[in-house]
C-alpha cells in the first residue's frame, strides 16, 4: 500500500483571476442528485430497506422498515432529487407489483441482474422515504407500455376519486405530493435492456407516452433517453425536441486501484473529470445544433442520468461481498490478471463493493466542476444523478450495525451546503501536466478503456456567488499527488485580503487510495479552519479540495 508521496518544498504557483460580479446563470443545484436501483447490490434491501433491524423504522405504514440512520444521514446532507427504481432494472419492472400489503405482493425473477425481486420497497415506500429524507421523488419507466405509465401516474399525482387514487390512500401516500420528475426508458439504444428498440421507434413510443401521461397530469417534467452519437441525437431532437425537458446522457469512469495502487493510477482516475468535461461540452453543442436545425423553441437541458468512477478487479478473483469495516471482505487475491483496461482471457469487472477512495473524491469533485462550466451554454447540464447513493459503489457504505459516509458523501456536501449557486467567471493560469486521459467504450460486463494523451490543468477551479451575493466561494483540486500550488487570487485586478473560512478535503490523507472505514470514518473528511489572507496567496494542498468562502464587500 504506497502512500501518497510527500509534498515538495517550493510549491507550483498558479494565478486566479476571478470576475468582480457573477454572471446571469445559475448553477441548479438538481446537479448534486442521486440514484437508487432495486436489486442492485444491496442498494435497496440491506441498504435503504432493512425489515427487522433495530435501526429500522417501526411500526405500520410505508416507512417501516426503511433505516432510519440512513434516513438521517441523507437528510443531513441535503439531497435534491433521487432517481428510482433504476437504471436496467427499470426496462422489466411492473410498478404495480410493489403497491398493496406487502405480504401480498408477488416476488419476481428479475431479469437486469438475475436475482429476486421481493417487490416489499415499492412506490409508496420510495415516496414516503423521499418526504422523510427532503429528496425530489423521480420515478424512471420502461416505455414499454402506455397505460402502465398513466396508471402509474393516476397512482402517484391524480387528485380525483378513482380506483388507483384509493389505492394509493390504502398505502398511506400523501395526495399533497405529487410525482414531479419521470423518465421514459433508460437505455433503450442498447441490447442488454428489455423494450431495445432503434431511435425511430423509441421517439414515436416516447411520444404517445408522455402525451397520454400529461393528459393525467399536465405538469409533470420528462426525462427522455439521450445518447451521444449524432443520429440518434438528430432524430431525438427533431420528434421530442418540442415534449421533453431534459434529455439524458451516461458517462462512467474506470479505476484499477485494486490491482495497480500507483501514481500513474491516481493520475489516470483524476484526469478522467476532463473526459467527463469534454463528453458534456460536446453533447451541449450537439443539442443545441440539432434545436435549431428542427427549429426547437422549447429549452433543453441535460441530465447526467447516470455517472459514477468504476472499480475494476480480476474476474479470477472471488466474488466481492461486503466487509464489516465498511470496504471488501477480505478474499484471496492471488488470482491471474490481464493488463487493467483489456478484454483478456481472464476478464474484468467491476467491484460494487469498494470503497470511494479520495483519487474518486477528486475525480467526483472535477465532474461537478466541468457541470458548473455548462451553466451558460445553450442545452446546459441542470440534473445529475450519480450511480448509487447506498452500497454499490454509494455515498453510503450501510452495514448491520451503522453505516460509514464515504469520502464522496464529503464532496457532496461541500459543494451542496458550502457551494454557491451564481456561477463566477474565472480565468485560470496554472501548471498541468500531459498524461494518458482514460475513458470506457462501451460496456459488455468488461473493462472496454482507451487512453488518449491530454494536457490536465493541475489546478481546476470553479467560483460562485451565494443566491444573495453577499459570500463568494472558491473551489480548487490540486490534482498533483505530490506537489502544493501556490494560486495568487485576485478579484477585478485587486488581489483578495482578509479573513476566509477554509474547508479542505484529503489534505492530511497518506494514502492516495484512502478510503472512510468504521475504524476510521473520518479518514477522508472535511478539516474547517480561517485564514488570513495579506497578499492574495493561498498555498492548495497536494491531492486535496479546498473550498475559500469570504464576505463579498459592498453586496
Amino acid at each position: 500500500m504506497p502512500p501518497a508521496a510527500p509534498t515538495a518544498s517550493a510549491p507550483l504557483t498558479a494565478q486566479i483571476d476571478l470576475a468582480p460580479a457573477p454572471d446571469i446563470h445559475r448553477i441548479d443545484p438538481m446537479i448534486y442528485g442521486h440514484f437508487l436501483e432495486s436489486a442492485f447490490f444491496r442498494n435497496i434491501e440491506g441498504g435503504v430497506f432493512d425489515e427487522g433491524s433495530p435501526l429500522s423504522v417501526s411500526g405500520d405504514g410505508p416507512l417501516a422498515g426503511c433505516r432510519q440512520d440512513v434516513i438521517d444521514a441523507c437528510r443531513a446532507l441535503g439531497m435534491p432529487v433521487v432517481r428510482w427504481p433504476g437504471g436496467n432494472f427499470t426496462s422489466a419492472y411492473w410498478w404495480q407489483d410493489g403497491t398493496g400489503p406487502r405480504d401480498q405482493r408477488p416476488r419476481r425473477l428479475e431479469l437486469a441482474w438475475g436475482s429476486e425481486e421481493s417487490n416489499r420497497f415499492g412506490t409508496p415506500e420510495f415516496l414516503a422515504w423521499c418526504e422523510a429524507t427532503g429528496a425530489t421523488p423521480y420515478l424512471a419507466h420502461s416505455c414499454r407500455s402506455v397505460d402502465d405509465a398513466v396508471r402509474w401516474v393516476e397512482y402517484c399525482n391524480h387528485t380525483g376519486d378513482t380506483g388507483m387514487t384509493r389505492r394509493r390512500a390504502a398505502d398511506g401516500i400523501d395526495p399533497a405530493r405529487p410525482v414531479p420528475i419521470w423518465g421514459i426508458g433508460n437505455e433503450v439504444y442498447g441490447p442488454w435492456q428489455m423494450g431495445h428498440r432503434p431511435i425511430g421507434q423509441y421517439t414515436a413510443d416516447a411520444l404517445e407516452h408522455i402525451r397520454f401521461m400529461r393528459a393525467v397530469d399536465p405538469g409533470i417534467a420528462v426525462v427522455t433517453v439521450g445518447l451521444d452519437r449524432d443520429d440518434w441525437t438528430d432524430e431525438l431532437v427533431r420528434v421530442l425536441g418540442e415534449a421533453t425537458d431534459w434529455i439524458s446522457v451516461h458517462v462512467y469512469g474506470a479505476d484499477f486501484h485494486l490491482v495497480e495502487r500507483t501514481r500513474e493510477e491516481f493520475d489516470a482516475v483524476v484526469s478522467q473529470a476532463v473526459h467527463v468535461e469534454t463528453v458534456l461540452q460536446g453533447f451541449s453543442e450537439k443539442l443545441a445544433a440539432a434545436a435549431v436545425r428542427h427549429d426547437v423553441r422549447t429549452p433543453l437541458a441535460i441530465s447526467l442520468d447516470e455517472w459514477n468512477m468504476r472499480h475494476y478487479e480480476p474476474c479470477s478473483w472471488p466474488e466481492p461481498e461486503p466487509g464489516a469495516d465498511g470496504g471488501i471482505a477480505p478474499r484471496d487475491t492471488s488470482g491471474p490478471a490481464d493488463a487493467p483496461g483489456t478484454a483478456g482471457e481472464n476478464g474484468w469487472r467491476v467491484s460494487r463493493y469498494s470503497p470511494r477512495t479520495l483519487a474518486d473524491a477528486l475525480f467526483y469533485a472535477g465532474v461537478f466542476h466541468a457541470i458548473h462550466r455548462t451553466a451558460g451554454n445553450a442545452v446546459p447540464v441542470t440534473m445529475a444523478n450519480t450511480v448509487n447513493l447506498v452500497n454499490a459503489n454509494g455515498l453510503l457504505a450501510v452495514r448491520e450495525d451503522g453505516l460509514v459516509r464515504s469520502a464522496t458523501f464529503h464532496v457532496w456536501d461541500l459543494y451542496l451546503n458550502h457551494f454557491g449557486v451564481r456561477p463566477v467567471p474565472a480565468q485560470v493560469l496554472a501548471p498541468s501536466a500531459t498524461v494518458p486521459v482514460r475513458h470506457e467504450v462501451g460496456w459488455g460486463g468488461a473493462a472496454h478503456c482507451v487512453t488518449v494523451p491530454g494536457t490536465v490543468s493541475l489546478l481546476d477551479v470553479s467560483a460562485s456567488d451565494s443566491e444573495d451575493g453577499r459570500r463568494r466561494h472558491l473551489a480548487m483540486i490540486n490534482r498533483s499527488a505530490d506537489q502544493d500550488i501556490r494560486a495568487e487570487l485576485v478579484v477585478g485586478g485587486q488581489q483578495v485580503t482578509g479573513p476566509v473560512e477554509v474547508m479542505t478535503l484529503g489534505a492530511d490523507a497518506e494514502d492516495l487510495w484512502a478510503a472512510n472505514t468504521f475504524e476510521a470514518p473520518e479518514a477522508i473528511a472535511p478539516r474547517v479552519t480561517t485564514a488570513q489572507i495579506d497578499d492574495g496567496g493561498y498555498v492548495v494542498p497536494a491531492h486535496s479540495i479546498t473550498v475559500l468562502s469570504w464576505e463579498v464587500t459592498g453586496a
